[in-house]
């Protein structure tokens, strides 16, 4: 009869031990998840920031050269 004690601790401590793998596991794969996530939303910002900044510098340098066209007398 003992050992059929011992057997079923053996079985309760291997699934406790499944359930915290699996547990440890779950939480791994969800910093994962938000690692990747917040790394995703730092890239879409930086491509955004990045665009504005193009689209300000060639308006610019479009204004610049108009400028000069005027100056120039090639552009009224």
């Amino acid at each position: 009869m003992a050992s059929k004690g011992l057997q079923d601790l053996k079985q309760q401590v291997e699934g406790t031990a499944q359930e915290a793998v699996t547990a440890a596991g779950t939480a791994a794969q969800q910093v994962v998840d938000q690692a990747t996530e917040a790394g995703q939303k730092a890239m879409d910002q930086l491509a955004k920031s990045t665009q504005e900044t193009i689209d300000k510098t060639a308006n610019k340098a479009t204004d610049t050269y108009a400028g000069f066209g005027r100056k120039l007398g090639l552009l009224k």
